[in-house]
C-alpha cells in the first residue's frame, strides 16, 4: 500500500496566492492587468488592505470593513468642502432698513449650502447680487405681485403703423390656427399659380365665354337649391377650368362636365353631399347615372386628383377679416363681386388672391369706407392700392351690368333681404369708365 505523502500547511493567504500563480504565470512581468484587481477580489494594501496581507482574500466582514472606511473618508472630504452662508434672518433685516420699509410680509428663507467640490469656479464667476439692486415686490394677500408691464415692441411697432391685429379675438380658438395662420396664408399665395388654368377658350373649338357663362349662372342655382357652402362653388369653378385647359369637349359635354365638377367638389368639401340622381333630375335626365360617374372619373384623372387649391374664396375669408370684421353688408357685397367675377371668362387673367382683394377693394368704394386701402389691409393682401385698380374696375363695370344683363342668376340671389340686397346698390362711380 503507498504512503501518502504529507504536505506541510500552508498560511491560507499564501495557498491562494500560489493558487493564483499557477493560474496566471505571467502575472508578475507587470505587463498585463490584473483583472482580479479590479473587481474586488484582490485588495492591495493602498487602496484599504491590511498591512501585512497584500493578498488579503475578500470575506463579508472585510468588505464591510473597506466600504465602512471609504464612507468616512468622503464624508470627511465633503465636510471640508461646504461653506454655509450666513444666517438669511440678518440679511432680511439689513435689507428692511437700507429700503425703508419697503419690503412687507418677508418670509425668512432657509440656511442654504453651496456645495463647491465641483463646481468652485463658476460659483466664483456668478457673484451674488447686492441687496439694493434686488426687485422690489409688495406681496397682497395670496402673495399676487403687482408690477407694471412694459409694452412689447410689437405693440409699439402696431401703434405707429396703425396696423390692427385681426387674430386677436381668435387667440382662445383652437378652430382659427392663429398660430400658424400667417404661415398657411404665405404658402398659399406661392402655390395659387401652379393650379391656375390658362387660357383655354381658343383651344375649344365648340365652346365659346358665352357658353361658359351659361353654365355657371346655372351651376349658381344648383348651389342655391342644394344650400351648398361657398367653398364648394369656387371649387366646381376652379374643376371646370383646369379641365377644359387640358380637355376638349363638344358642347353637348359641357353641362355633363359642370355636373360632375359639382359632384366632385361636393364630396371633397361637404358633409352632406348631393347624390347623383339628384343631379340627374336637376339636368331633367338629359345625362345618366353612369354617364355622370364615368365623366367624374375622366376629369379626376385629368387633374391628377388634385383638387387641394388655393380657391378665391380662400383669400376672401381672410381679407374680409382684415377688412371690416363684422360688417355683413360689405361681405355679401364682396362676395357679390367676387361671384360676378367667376361668371365671366375675362377675370380668369387674374390670379385668385388679387380677385379677392380687388373685390374687397371695390366693395369698400361701393359702400364709401373710408379710407379705401389702408395698412391693414396692404400687410394682408399683398397688394398695393395702384396693383388693384383695373381688376376692382372690372368687377365694378360687371356690377353696372348686371340688372340688365340676361344672365341673373347672380343677381337674383343677391337681390334677397336675406344678403342685404347688395345687387341694388348703386357701383362705385370712381371705379367705372368716364362717359
Amino acid at each position: 500500500m503507498a504512503s501518502r505523502v504529507v504536505i506541510p500547511q500552508q498560511a491560507r493567504g499564501e495557498a491562494v496566492e500560489n493558487k493564483v500563480h499557477k493560474k496566471n504565470p505571467v502575472a508578475h512581468d507587470g505587463k498585463n492587468r490584473r483583472a482580479l484587481g479590479d473587481i474586488g477580489n484582490m485588495v492591495p494594501a493602498a487602496r484599504g488592505g491590511v498591512e501585512g496581507k497584500p493578498n488579503r482574500p475578500m470575506t463579508r466582514s472585510f468588505h464591510a470593513q473597506l466600504i465602512a472606511n471609504a464612507e468616512a473618508a468622503r464624508a470627511a472630504e465633503k465636510n471640508k468642502k461646504q461653506m454655509v452662508v450666513p444666517d438669511a434672518g440678518r440679511r432680511i433685516e439689513a435689507l428692511k432698513a437700507n429700503n425703508n420699509n419697503k419690503i412687507v410680509n418677508v418670509k425668512p428663507k432657509p440656511i442654504e449650502v453651496i456645495d463647491l467640490s465641483s463646481d468652485t469656479e463658476e460659483v466664483k464667476k456668478k457673484p451674488e447680487k447686492p441687496l439694493n439692486n434686488m426687485k422690489k415686490e409688495v406681496e397682497v394677500g395670496g402673495g399676487a405681485s403687482l408690477r407694471k408691464k412694459a409694452p412689447t415692441l410689437t405693440s409699439v411697432l402696431t401703434a405707429r403703423s396703425k396696423i390692427v391685429d385681426i387674430d386677436a379675438a381668435d387667440v382662445d380658438n383652437e378652430l382659427a390656427a392663429v398660430e400658424y395662420i400667417e404661415d398657411m396664408y404665405k404658402f398659399y399665395k406661392l402655390v395659387e399659380n401652379e393650379n391656375r388654368p390658362h387660357d383655354y377658350i381658343d383651344s375649344q373649338p365648340e365652346i365659346n365665354e358665352q357658353m361658359r357663362a351659361i353654365l355657371v349662372d346655372w351651376l349658381v342655382e344648383v348651389h342655391t337649391k342644394f344650400e351648398l357652402s361657398p367653398e364648394t362653388f369656387y371649387l366646381t369653378i376652379n374643376i371646370i377650368d383646369r379641365f377644359l385647359a387640358v380637355k376638349t369637349i363638344s358642347r353637348r359635354e359641357l353641362q355633363l362636365v359642370g355636373i360632375s365638377a359639382m359632384l366632385t367638389a361636393s364630396k371633397y368639401e361637404e358633409i352632406w353631399a348631393p347624390e347623383v340622381n339628384d343631379f340627374v333630375c336637376l339636368s331633367d335626365r338629359a345625362y345618366t347615372h353612369e354617364q355622370i360617374l364615368r365623366m367624374e372619373k375622366i376629369i379626376l384623372g385629368k387633374l391628377e386628383w388634385t383638387l387641394t387649391v388655393p380657391t378665391p374664396y380662400v383669400f376672401l375669408v381672410r381679407f374680409i377679416k382684415a377688412s371690416f370684421p363684422g360688417d355683413k353688408q360689405l361681405e355679401h357685397m364682396v362676395y357679390f363681386l367676387a361671384e360676378l367675377g367667376m361668371m365671366h371668362y375675362a377675370t380668369i387673367m387674374y390670379c385668385p388672391s388679387m380677385i379677392a382683394a380687388s373685390a374687397v377693394y371695390a366693395a369698400r368704394c361701393t359702400l364709401n369706407v373710408g379710407p379705401v386701402w389702408n395698412d391693414t389691409l396692404k400687410l394682408h393682401t399683398g397688394f398695393a392700392e395702384t396693383q388693384l385698380i383695373d381688376c376692382a374696375k372690372h368687377l365694378s363695370n360687371l356690377h353696372s351690368m348686371a340688372e340688365k344683363a340676361k344672365l341673373r342668376g347672380i343677381y337674383r340671389k343677391y337681390m334677397s333681404s336675406e344678403r342685404g340686397s347688395v345687387a341694388l346698390l348703386t357701383p362705385a362711380k370712381a371705379l367705372l369708365p368716364s362717359l
